[in-house]
């Protein structure tokens, strides 16, 4: 039997899947930092703001949301319940679709 038959097949991607694939939750958190002392507070809000949006810009495109349009307030904000994330403002729902829009 040749060696190619004996490989596992591998699991679908959101492109090949005839139905959607179900978003892969990360496996362990990242080690969180501290961050730099001495800023200024809105410094630290857009700071914390820019890295939710991102992560949840990223959870959309594992989930097959990939067009800016696509991503209304309540999508990102079911997204967001779905990766533990507190419901994001109006202003990161923003944000979240203005990295859509500039990724490509």
């Amino acid at each position: 039997m040749p060696a190619a038959a004996l490989k596992p097949k591998p699991l679908p991607t959101q492109s090949t899947a005839k139905h959607p694939v179900l978003l892969d939750l990360p496996y362990a958190p990242v080690e969180k930092r501290a961050l730099p002392p001495g800023r200024p507070r809105e410094w630290y809000v857009t700071h914390n703001r820019r890295l939710k949006a991102m992560r949840l810009a990223i959870a959309l495109l594992d989930s097959g949301v990939y067009m800016p349009n696509q991503a209304r307030n309540e999508t990102i904000r079911d997204t967001a319940e779905t990766i533990g994330v507190h419901p994001p403002s109006d202003t990161t729902c923003h944000m979240v679709r203005a990295l859509m829009r500039y990724s490509r």
